[in-house]
């Protein structure tokens, strides 16, 4: 049951997984997931009929999806940049 969360879950918000993948550009798939988590939150925030709910999740999704794209920038460079600008202590 837990994988099928975890399939499910991937299969949405991991770029590297849903059919953003194939879009080469990291800058690229994190605009488009912007776009999407501010469209879910104005759907949601209509649903609800309060303008309060779309402030409140507009700016959980974008602190979220920002922080988990920028995380996974950071850690896909890291590799490139230490074999280039840091010297072995061997």
């Amino acid at each position: 049951m837990k994988n099928l969360f975890l399939q499910l879950y991937n299969g949405v918000m991991d770029a590297d997984w849903n059919p953003l993948r194939a879009i080469p550009s990291l800058a690229l798939r994190h605009l488009i997931m912007q776009l999407l988590s501010w469209m879910w939150c104005i759907i949601f925030s209509l649903y609800f009929g309060s303008f309060f709910i779309f402030g409140v999740t507009a700016a959980a999704h974008f602190l979220l999806i920002f922080g988990t794209f920028m995380t996974a920038a950071t850690f896909a460079t890291a590799p490139k940049i230490a074999k280039s600008k840091f010297k072995s202590l061997d």
